[in-house]
């Protein structure tokens, strides 16, 4: 399958290049000093992707310990409500700790080992990727600091409760808007520190080469299985696939599945507020080309040409980019990028559950909005929508500010 001269049936292999571009997208803006650190990360991490021993270890934890393959759910009540058109889910909230995090954190602290690394260095927005790497240290026997910012800890105690008893060393951070990018931010800050001993585990498609490479091809095992369950389920590929996006690692894993079919794919960035800049957090539909935390993509920038203020009702949404892998299939039209709303997805979150009787993450519930949404336009055919997350976490905020609805 070819679009706008890009073959998809190779595009994996091809893309990053060898320099970790996605067309003019990525790369690595770092000091020669960190520059080292990433080039022994790239060189590790090609040796063991292609080492049958690594791979069947990574295979065993994925069967015995985070319990893959995550189901397929067909989501019957709710395709009724909404008309012909049938949405199925692909849930990511039943893999272990409740979120897709878990398929790269355990593959990041498997190469940290491999590489003699005693700790492993992350941030966190909604918590996910933090217990996930938390759960990932504690079975590898591995020290752990999580940056979260202190907006964050306070939306979700919960996470920030499970990290501590996993054995993580939570550090609050407080400067700026205290939420996602000021928690990457001093995640970096100490990696330049520590990176001798230690090993950065970004938590999304983000980053300077090669964490956008790896972060998705951890990730990949998601659009894999949804591929493989769908066809088995029904005898043909979705019509759609919806994910939702803000730097996008659940989105990529599950895009990358279906990338060389005729599968039309939509990517759900969080509108927020509004499309005032500061109410939102959609970079990919209203932000323009720059760098930030050592990579080139689209992202929401101030007067100043700095990273703007942003806001999302998911605190993993909340970042002012979007992974450079997105930004080059937006442009390349392979992928179409819109927008929700904190209403609409408070809606759908729980529309959801008393449906289907599952909670989504606020983050999922984005894409179960647009799901939701595009299911009325379409009028027939089928959607399949990649449940990145479960709601636990989001409970005690959600009742908080919406009450039961």
């Amino acid at each position: 399958m070819k679009v706008n001269n890009i073959d998809f049936d190779t595009y994996l292999k091809n893309y990053p290049d060898k320099d970790g571009f996605f067309g003019s997208y990525g790369g690595a803006y770092v000091s020669d000093e960190l520059k080292k650190a990433m080039d022994e990360i790239t060189e590790a991490y090609f040796t063991i992707c292609k080492s049958s021993k690594f791979i069947s270890e990574l295979r065993r934890i994925r069967r015995e310990f985070q319990g893959r393959p995550t189901p397929i759910s067909h989501l019957e009540r709710l395709s009724a409500k909404l008309g012909n058109v049938q949405l199925y889910a692909k849930r990511e909230d039943l893999n272990h700790t409740g979120a897709h995090k878990l398929n790269h954190c355990m593959g990041e602290a498997l190469l940290a080992k491999y590489m003699g690394k005693k700790k492993v260095i992350a941030e966190t927005g909604a918590g996910q990727h933090g217990v996930a790497l938390a759960t990932a240290a504690a079975y590898f026997g591995l020290e752990c600091d999580i940056y979260m910012g202190s907006v964050d800890i306070k939306k979700q105690a919960p996470n920030v409760a499970r990290m501590k008893i996993l054995g993580a060393n939570v550090v609050e951070v407080t400067h700026g808007l205290a939420t996602l990018k000021e928690a990457v931010d001093a995640a970096f800050e100490a990696y330049t520190k520590e990176y001798k001993d230690s090993i950065y585990c970004i938590g999304s498609v983000l980053g300077p080469h090669p964490f956008p490479m790896m972060v998705r091809d951890f990730q990949s095992v998601v659009g894999i299985e949804a591929r493989e369950q769908f066809l088995s389920m029904t005898g043909e590929l979705p019509d759609a696939v919806v994910a939702c996006v803000g730097g996008g690692s659940n989105s990529m894993g599950m895009f990358s599945g279906f990338l060389n079919d005729p599968v039309e794919i939509y990517g759900v960035e969080p509108l927020g507020r509004g499309p005032k800049l500061g109410d939102h957090a959609a970079s990919l539909k209203y932000g323009t080309e720059g760098i930030m935390h050592g990579f080139n993509s689209i992202m929401l920038k101030d007067e100043n040409g700095e990273p703007a203020p942003v806001y999302s009702v998911a605190s993993g949404l909340d970042y002012p980019s979007s992974g450079p892998e997105h930004a080059f299939l937006r442009d390349a039209g392979r992928v179409k990028y819109d927008v929700i709303d904190d209403e609409e997805t408070i809606e759908a979150f729980f529309t959801l559950s008393r449906l289907e009787g599952i909670i989504p993450a606020i983050e999922s519930a984005h894409a179960v909005a647009y799901g939701m949404k595009l299911a009325k336009e379409m009028g027939r055919g089928s959607i399949l929508i990649n449940l990145s997350g479960r709601g636990d976490k989001d409970m005690d905020y959600i009742i908080e500010k919406y009450g039961i609805r």
